[in-house]
């Protein structure tokens, strides 16, 4: 696996060619903060709920410098979805290196994931309400995730570790297993297991499966 490169995420809800994307260091730092407040606003209140006025009260920003970015409330959370999205990416990518197996890379990416989602629980209501709010966006979500399950699987095939013919219905797996642990045991907490001992567990599914050997 090539070099690893963390996102600054900042730049990823706005595309260069919108022409409201901001074109100074000043105007990130800004966009950032207001994607944060959104993430507060919304994890808290729900989309419907959560009030543009009160996310610029939150990001210590006047409610027309909101416009500078966004056209709507919807505009906002559409960028914040994409924003998690990059989150939950560099999340995983952040832990892996050169040298990883197949397997190791599963379970690094796992563990970094669990340790995002317990950091910022918001994730999975603003996720969830996307498939409501925004389908579209809710859908690229999980699907850019098995994507690169996928492409994960095949370069495990390649590198001998892993069976051939692997795709996306594993993928699919993989990734349900993921969410739904991540619910669990970073989300709901009350358990005694570290996000160590529960990528253990799904790793060890993923190499010895369910049946008695």
């Amino acid at each position: 696996m090539g070099n690893t490169r963390v996102s600054t995420v900042i730049d990823a809800p706005l595309v260069a060619d919108d022409p409201k994307a901001p074109r100074t260091e000043r105007g990130r730092r800004t966009l950032r903060k207001l994607l944060d407040a959104a993430a507060e606003e919304f994890g808290e209140k729900g989309f419907h709920e959560a009030s543009v006025s009160s996310i610029t009260r939150r990001a210590g920003m006047a409610l027309g410098s909101f416009y500078t970015y966004f056209d709507s409330k919807d505009a906002l959370f559409r960028a914040l979805v994409a924003d998690m999205s990059e989150k939950v990416r560099t999340s995983a990518r952040s832990a892996l290196n050169d040298g990883m197996g197949p397997l190791e890379i599963e379970r690094a990416a796992l563990t970094a994931f669990l340790r995002f989602a317990a950091e910022h629980k918001e994730v999975y209501r603003i996720i969830d309400e996307a498939e409501f709010v925004d389908p579209a966006s809710y859908r690229e979500h999980y699907e850019t995730i098995a994507a690169r399950i996928a492409d994960r699987l095949r370069a495990g095939a390649e590198h001998g570790e892993f069976r051939d013919g692997l795709g996306e219905i594993e993928a699919w797996a993989i990734m349900g297993m993921n969410v739904f642990a991540g619910l669990r045991f970073a989300v709901w907490g009350q358990s005694d297991k570290s996000p160590e001992e529960v990528a253990d567990g799904v790793n060890r599914l993923l190499a010895e499966g369910l049946l008695r050997r």
